[in-house]
């Protein structure tokens, strides 16, 4: 899995695209929250519910339909996030889904349960170039921990950077050719 650390950032660099008036700040925050919640199933491990189990560690919160689901969940508060409630559904959708579609990149655990529970197999993409972040504060919190957070800043932190500069650099030049004409 990629770290609690780095699932928001999918949400925070759309927000960051975004105007305040399609995605305000309030959003941006469920959406970093919406992230990082299929991760809720290492619980599981406390139940002794086994990690290839559809209920299991990349289990079925690692699914569409559970990201669907949490979209939908939140969507009731559309007046409370100030947006429109279809744009807190999308938002909080891809922001869900954001946090399984990381983790089948990553090199290591036994892949990710999209399509549960029409199907319990479950998928990796290739190549694996994000390395898989160790499950625990301890054992995070080691030499291994480190070299995770570099693969993770080199592969998911610094593209995000770059495309959310890039992107406002071209509106901000774009805008000053308008108005200079």
């Amino acid at each position: 899995m990629a770290t609690i650390l780095t699932h928001p950032i999918i949400p925070l660099g759309i927000g960051l695209l975004a105007s305040r008036e399609q995605i305000p700040w309030r959003l941006v925050f469920v959406g970093m929250l919406c992230a990082i919640l299929p991760d809720a199933d290492v619980l599981a491990f406390k139940f002794g519910i086994e990690y290839s189990s559809p209920f299991g560690h990349r289990g079925f919160t690692h699914s569409f339909l559970f990201a669907a689901g949490i979209a939908s969940v939140f969507s009731i508060y559309a007046k409370t996030l100030q947006a429109e409630r279809m744009i807190v559904w999308l938002f909080c959708f891809v922001a869900t889904a954001s946090h399984p579609i990381l983790d089948a990149f990553t090199n290591g655990g036994l892949g990710v349960a999209f399509y549960w529970p029409l199907c319990d197999q479950r998928y990796f993409f290739a190549p694996g170039f994000i390395e898989v972040s160790p499950i625990g504060l301890r054992n995070f919190l080691s030499e291994r921990g480190l070299t995770v957070l570099q693969s993770e800043l080199q592969w998911i932190w610094l593209p995000c950077t770059v495309f959310v500069v890039g992107f406002h650099f071209i509106k901000n030049f774009s805008q000053g050719k308008k108005n200079s004409t």
